[in-house]
């Protein structure tokens, strides 16, 4: 009889504490995973908060527009994440004509810098948007 207590009791504890060591590396695993993902969003905020954009000029000439846009913030831009909506149609292409203070062959916008980009277009259009991959955007009336 002493022994079945005292072996039951070493199967119950022994069982505790490899359930305990399950609970542990779970709550460890999705602790760490909450905590990565706060701090991604809070990176993310914070490159938003820093990102600020301003189109300067956009005009048409000879089915042509041309866009000029200056890095007002204090964080870099990609031109791979900036997006040119045009009458509230997506533009493609339009990078390999891009030139960031005159160099069209950098994808890095930093602050201060002003980026040109042309499109062809078949009609004037009535208004240019540009946004960045953050979100921030600026829309301008085309003269």
């Amino acid at each position: 009889m002493g022994f079945s207590v005292s072996g039951s009791a070493a199967i119950i504890f022994a069982s505790l504490f490899i359930a305990f060591g399950m609970f542990y590396t779970a709550s460890a695993n999705s602790f760490e995973s909450v905590s990565d993902a706060q701090q991604e969003r809070a990176d993310l905020n914070l490159d938003e908060q820093n990102t600020a954009i301003e189109i300067t000029n956009a005009t048409t000439s000879g089915g042509t527009l041309t866009v000029w846009v200056n890095n007002t913030g204090g964080s870099y831009v990609t031109l791979s994440g900036t997006s040119i909506l045009v009458d509230n149609d997506l533009q493609t292409g339009w990078r390999s004509s891009a030139a960031v203070d005159g160099d069209g062959s950098t994808d890095l916008w930093s602050p201060g810098e002003r980026l040109e980009l042309s499109l062809s277009v078949e009609t004037v259009p009535d208004r240019v948007k540009v946004i960045t991959k953050t979100g921030i955007a600026d829309t301008e009336v085309i003269n």
